[in-house]
């Protein structure tokens, strides 16, 4: 069969437009990321999905940002609104690793009842104090055991359901002091600190299928956004031991300076399988999508092994996981 473009791409709303068809069915991108601006109603969202594969000619990945507080892309009144993560871990207490995989196994019958197939959690940055307040409270701990072990737990909740999930920001971004969406972090702690708590719970989690990088400068290592570094991603590879497929969070972040086409190239010389693309016109679609060209053959067989590892939700009964939850945290955690 003919590779995978190596591209994740986004939609401009609720339906595509005859030209997002025509440009999709020619890029044949990997998968697809859904944000609000695509999101109104379950029949309206299970409609787009459908389009979103039948343009790309292949079961693509759909994948969305459904963690829960600031980040989630569906809301009530059709969907759980959910809290904070670390908010839902304090509730729980030492039961958050069990309240987490409810959590998850909740949003992912939400999320395969659309056919949206992947989530990106689980979020295993090791929370430190200076971490920015824009990654904070979406994280799990403080400790890379504590931060692993739920990540694990949220990662099995999220399988059951019949969703990928996508362990992020690997190689770690807790340790980051300004919001990648509009700056460049830099890390300047030693290697060794890096290894034994960044790194630490990314190598517990190595064996998941699908990881997103951070865009953050990690002095120790070397100059570039890990996104960007081959130094990197070779520890990405070799130190954490992760071998599946590895996508850039958003090319299109302010952390990033260049235009798309270069660093998208430049992301896939790095050692990147696929480049992730949130927000832009269709020209600058165009533009990572011809710039990534088609998957390498290393990437296509993590991409296609990634696939594999889809299945059918597990049978269970919603409502009685929902009440299970609601009794690990008073009652008050979800909508």
């Amino acid at each position: 069969m003919s590779r995978f473009g190596a591209a994740i791409l986004d939609a401009q709303g609720y339906r595509l437009t005859l030209e997002e068809k025509a440009f999709f069915r020619d890029a044949r991108p990997f998968g697809f990321i859904l944000f609000a601006r695509n999101i109104e109603t379950p029949e309206q969202v299970r409609a787009l999905v459908e389009e979103l594969r039948e343009a790309a000619g292949h079961e693509a990945l759909i994948t969305i940002d459904q963690e829960g507080g600031r980040v989630q892309r569906l809301r009530a009144p059709h969907w759980r609104d959910w809290p904070a993560p670390l908010d839902h871990v304090a509730a729980a207490g030492a039961r958050a690793p069990e309240a987490m995989y409810l959590r998850y196994r909740l949003i992912a019958a939400e999320l395969h009842a659309l056919g949206i197939d992947s989530n990106c959690a689980p979020l295993v940055d090791v929370v430190g104090p200076a971490t920015h307040p824009f990654l904070r409270n979406r994280c799990y701990g403080e400790t890379p055991t504590r931060v692993a072990e739920i990540g694990r737990a949220v990662a099995e909740g999220l399988l059951a359901g019949g969703v990928l999930p996508v362990v992020k920001h690997i190689p770690g971004h807790g340790r980051a002091t300004a919001d990648s969406h509009h700056d460049l972090p830099r890390v300047d702690c030693v290697k060794n600190d890096l290894q034994n708590i960044d790194f630490k719970a990314f190598v517990t989690l190595s064996d998941l299928p699908l990881a997103m990088t951070a865009h953050v400068v990690y002095a120790a290592l070397d100059g570039l956004p890990a996104t960007l570094s081959p130094t990197v991603i070779a520890a990405i590879r070799d130190e954490i031991g992760f071998d599946g497929l590895l996508m850039t969070d958003d090319i299109s972040m302010k952390a990033l300076s260049g235009d798309l086409a270069t660093l998208s190239r430049q992301a896939l010389a790095a050692g990147c399988d696929v480049v992730l693309h949130c927000n832009g016109t269709l020209a600058e679609r165009r533009a990572v999508a011809e710039a990534a060209g088609e998957m390498t053959h290393a990437a296509q067989t993590r991409a296609e092994a990634a696939l594999a590892c889809r299945r059918g939700p597990d049978p269970v009964d919603i409502s009685a996981l929902a009440a299970q939850l609601d009794a690990l945290t008073g009652g008050r955690m979800h909508g």
